[in-house]
């Protein structure tokens, strides 16, 4: 997982530019209050940000980034299985034009990850009481209901309204990856370590100790 992806956000001084992705100082400027006959414009109306790096510019029309399209979220944990990197990817598509939609298909991946887990998959929150039984840690369990009570408002009328929270919707990303990481990278490595440094008589010992 990338833990170092800040996404693009109106005025922010440094973020992953939408045309090289490094993460980069951005420079302001606010055309609005320049042009000649209009007096209303101002910086939240139209601003341009270039970019430290790469100097390419970025267009942003009221705080909303306009050019480049942008994927404004990170990549997934490459550990997840492929049919919700699929789902994730598609997520990161829309989420710039439909934070809503992005949220909702970040639902469908913890539903479908519960199910990688060895739950049902047919009922989220009852999925999540299960593994919770099984020991899931806290954070876990919250980050899996934040991610859940989102979307379930992206798609229902709740008290959660994400029509244009871009930003909210790229938090659910990391918390997707964050899940990922603790559930399914973290063990694999372990397993890995497990495997390929102790030797077969002292894995012999521990599995006689655990028995016993």
């Amino acid at each position: 997982m990338d833990k170092s992806f800040f996404p693009p956000s109106f005025k922010g001084k440094a973020f992953n530019c939408p045309h090289c992705l490094a993460y980069a100082k951005q420079r302001w400027g606010y055309p609005g209050r320049i042009v000649e006959g209009i007096n209303e414009g101002t910086s939240e109306s139209f601003a341009i940000a270039r970019c430290d790096l790469c100097g390419q510019y970025s267009i942003w029309i009221d705080k909303k980034l306009v050019y480049p399209p942008s994927l404004t979220s990170p990549e997934p944990n490459q550990d997840l299985p492929d049919d919700i990197k699929s789902d994730y990817e598609e997520a990161r598509r829309i989420a710039p034009a439909s934070p809503r939609g992005a949220a909702a298909l970040l639902r469908l991946c913890i539903q479908k990850l519960c199910k990688h887990l060895g739950e049902s998959g047919e009922n989220i929150n009852a999925d999540i009481a299960a593994l919770v039984k099984k020991g899931l840690p806290v954070k876990v369990q919250q980050a899996l209901d934040i991610v859940r009570v989102v979307g379930n408002n992206a798609v229902h009328p709740g008290q959660i309204d994400l029509k244009d929270d871009v930003e909210t919707a790229n938090k659910l990303f990391v918390l997707v990856n964050i899940v990922a990481d603790v559930l399914i990278t973290q063990p694999k490595h372990i397993d890995e370590m497990f495997n390929s440094i102790l030797p077969e008589s002292a894995k012999k010992a521990i599995e006689k100790r655990d028995s016993t």
